[in-house]
């Protein structure tokens, strides 16, 4: 298998790091969706990462629909989310409300570099739900003594958390300050301090 995108970005962060907890071998080819976008295309006309290119040449994309591939490869009783019932739909709503804070993280990013003129109401918009989501998980985390979201073993909302929770605190340190989240930020240091986490890492490098 073929993962295509950098690991700045929090979703292409959290597939690899899938990949790596199921022992499943991948190439890691770490192109920007900007400034390597021709060489995406071919695989992705959207341009978008994370791109997934399976061993008979099929292409997956976007990170839910790679990982629920993941988790058939994982097999029954291996997955990194329940097979069915309530945990599965309450890990699921974590892991959108991850991906929402990082989606919404990467937007005030693109606000900032790419627009010579800010909507200041769709910063204080995004800024807002950020807010609102890092609320939210924080409430979550701290009504959970576990050592991750739903006992001691790590899954896929343990992950989306800290990936989205590590570009957030990269590319906007005043909006994710740790003696504001407590149980966020531990948690995050708990995911982080793990060897795929700290073997899939990179620093946030804003597009040029």
């Amino acid at each position: 298998m073929i993962l295509i995108g950098q690991y700045d970005s929090p979703f292409v962060r959290r597939v690899a790091i899938a990949l790596r907890l199921y022992g499943l071998a991948f190439e890691h080819r770490p192109w920007s969706t900007f400034g390597d976008a021709a060489q995406i295309a071919p695989y992705n006309p959207l341009r978008r990462v994370p791109t997934l290119v399976l061993d008979d040449g099929e292409v997956l994309i976007e990170s839910a629909v790679i990982l629920d591939h993941l988790d058939e490869l994982a097999g029954e009783g291996h997955a990194l989310i329940a097979a069915a019932g309530p945990e599965r739909r309450r890990a699921l709503k974590l892991c959108a409300l991850a991906t929402g804070l990082g989606d919404k993280a990467v937007a005030l990013v693109y606000e900032r570099v790419l627009h010579a003129d800010s909507s200041q109401v769709w910063i204080d918009r995004c800024r807002a739900q950020i807010g609102d989501v890092l609320g939210a998980l924080e409430a979550d985390r701290a009504a959970h003594a576990t050592p991750f979201w739903f006992g001691a073993a790590i899954g896929h909302a343990d992950i989306a958390v800290a990936c989205a929770l590590r570009f957030t605190a990269e590319a906007h340190p005043s909006l994710f300050e740790a003696a504001r989240w407590p149980a966020l930020a531990a948690h995050a240091e708990r995911c982080e301090a793990l060897e795929p986490f700290r073997e899939i890492v990179q620093p946030f490098m804003p597009p040029a």
